[in-house]
Parts: C-alpha cells; sequence; structure tokens
C-alpha cells in the first residue's frame, strides 16, 4: 500500500498504520526548530500518510504556533472565538459538566466552505479524558481510487457546493443550541454563503485523487436538484466511511497530532461526559483545490 520503510528516513521514525493510512513520528523534539532535513522528511511522512501523530510532546502555547509555521502559515479559523491574545490558537474545552454535543461531532473537513480552505490541522492534546474522545479519520484518497472507472468519469466535472449555514449560520445548529458550551461559537449570516469547489480534489503534493466533500459542510452539487444531489453525495458518503477507509486515532496526554484537510476528513466522538477535555488547535493556509 502507502507503507514507506523507516530506513527511508534519516532523522525521524516512522511508523504507519497497516493500511498506510495513519502514522506515528518518534525521535525528535517539536519544543525546538526542528532542522532542514528532519523538517523536510516531517512533510514527506505526512504527505504520504495524511494523518501523523507526534506522541509525548510537552508543548507550550508558543511553541506549538512555532512548529505550525514551520509547516506553513496559519489559516484563517472563522465562527470561533480564539484564545485571549492569541488568535491563531483555538482552545477546545469541555467542561465535566456540559452537556452540549461535543465539537466536531459529524464527518467534516476543516473549513471547506473557504475559497482556500486549510492545508492542514494541528491538535495537541492537554487534557484527556479517561473515556471517549477518540478521533476517526477518513481516506478521501482511497475511497476515490476504490471507485469504478465509470463513477470516477461521472464525478470528475462536478463540482460539490460548500457552506458552513448547517453548523454557524442563522438557523444553523449552534444558533437552535440551548445547552451551556464552554467554548464561544460565532453565529454569522456570513456562514450562510456558498462556494463551490471540484467534487474530486488533486492534492498539490502529491498528486493523487481525492473526494472533497462532507456531510457536514457540503450542501449540494451544482446544476444538480437537491434529490439528485442526495442521492449522490449520500451514495458517497456512505461509500467513503465504510471501515476500511478508517483510521480510529486513540488521544493520550501530551500528544500533537497533525492532519491533511485535503485528502481527509475527520469526526470527533464523544463518550466523556463528566470528564474535563482541553486541546489546542491551529490550521496551516491552503490553497484553492482544484
Amino acid at each position: 500500500m502507502l507503507k514507506q520503510a523507516d530506513s527511508e528516513y534519516r532523522t525521524i521514525r516512522v511508523t504507519p498504520e497497516p493500511a498506510g493510512f495513519g502514522a506515528e513520528i518518534t525521535g525528535l523534539d517539536l519544543w525546538r526548530p526542528l532542522s532542514g532535513e528532519a523538517l523536510a522528511e516531517v512533510k514527506a511522512a505526512f504527505a504520504r500518510h495524511a494523518v501523523v501523530r507526534f506522541p509525548d510532546q510537552p508543548l507550550t502555547l508558543d511553541q506549538l504556533e512555532a512548529f505550525t509555521l514551520q509547516i506553513g502559515p496559519f489559516g484563517d479559523d472563522p465562527f470561533i472565538k480564539p484564545m485571549q491574545g492569541r488568535p491563531n490558537v483555538l482552545e477546545l474545552r469541555r467542561e465535566p459538566d456540559e452537556k452540549a454535543t461535543n465539537f466536531g461531532a459529524g464527518w467534516h473537513s476543516d473549513w471547506s466552505f473557504q475559497a482556500e480552505p486549510p492545508a492542514a490541522t494541528l491538535l495537541r492534546s492537554e487534557v484527556v479524558p479517561p473515556v471517549g474522545g477518540d478521533t476517526l479519520f477518513c481516506d478521501c484518497a482511497r475511497a476515490y481510487e476504490a471507485l469504478s472507472p465509470t463513477m470516477k468519469a461521472m464525478l470528475a466535472p462536478l463540482r460539490a457546493v460548500h457552506s458552513a449555514g448547517r453548523a454557524y449560520g442563522t438557523k444553523g445548529v449552534f444558533a437552535r443550541e440551548t445547552e451551556k458550551r464552554t467554548m464561544q461559537i460565532i453565529v454569522s449570516e456570513e456562514a450562510d454563503r456558498q462556494l463551490a469547489h471540484p467534487l474530486v480534489r488533486t492534492h498539490p503534493v502529491t498528486g493523487r485523487k481525492a473526494l472533497f466533500i462532507s456531510p457536514v459542510y457540503t450542501v449540494g452539487i451544482e446544476g444538480l436538484t437537491p434529490k439528485e444531489s442526495q442521492a449522490i453525495l449520500g451514495f458517497l458518503f456512505g461509500h467513503m466511511t465504510q471501515e476500511e477507509f478508517i483510521y480510529r486515532h486513540r488521544w493520550r496526554e501530551k500528544m500533537l497530532l497533525m492532519w491533511d484537510n485535503r485528502c481527509t476528513m475527520h469526526f470527533a466522538e464523544g463518550g466523556y461526559d463528566g470528564h474535563l477535555r482541553v486541546m489546542h488547535r491551529t490550521t496551516v493556509a491552503g490553497d484553492r483545490p482544484v
């Protein structure tokens, strides 16, 4: 599959998941700037495996921001109030007494409704509850590759319509929410705007094609009726989320995870009611999907 031998890396150790989707990277300290060679190898492993985890990284927020900037410039994070004095860091905090649905509980690719969605998201665990809280990832490239040639040909010219309205719009999930939430969500009319991207996008680094849609942010397909769009998207969502395309990430404290929004979508599980969970998140700017 996509597995790469450790012998191909000189400065880091890469342990891939069996299918090649997802990997653990060890042998480096992210609290200090990486050498040019180490950074190049991290980026190569990231492009190859799409979801990479770095265990045992006791980073300060300054160090998290500094590592993010080594990967690329900060992305734009709308509709969520950032940490005080840190416009590029979101604190994903859920207190033990919160009853609101856990943040991220729906399959999505971060901010795909933007003209230039973030290339990568970095999430570091600060407080991990003893139960629940796994993050599931879907390999959208392998899901695309498993489709028939006829289906691929049909999808090739299509453009999917993305919007943040279902979540952050004036009539979205958060606008209707009644339970207390620690995270400060910004409901906005801007979230109701729509933008189209290729339904199948080509990764700018690897050249692999991947399905670029998600149940949360994809609201239709250009030129098709709602029923026609629903039929195609419904089939694809069911196809993409089959077990064979899923990597389940189990968190440990002081772990940094980085995923590629250009070829994955993810789902944050709950199951930790009664426990504190604290994560810190940054994004890396991307480019217009093609």
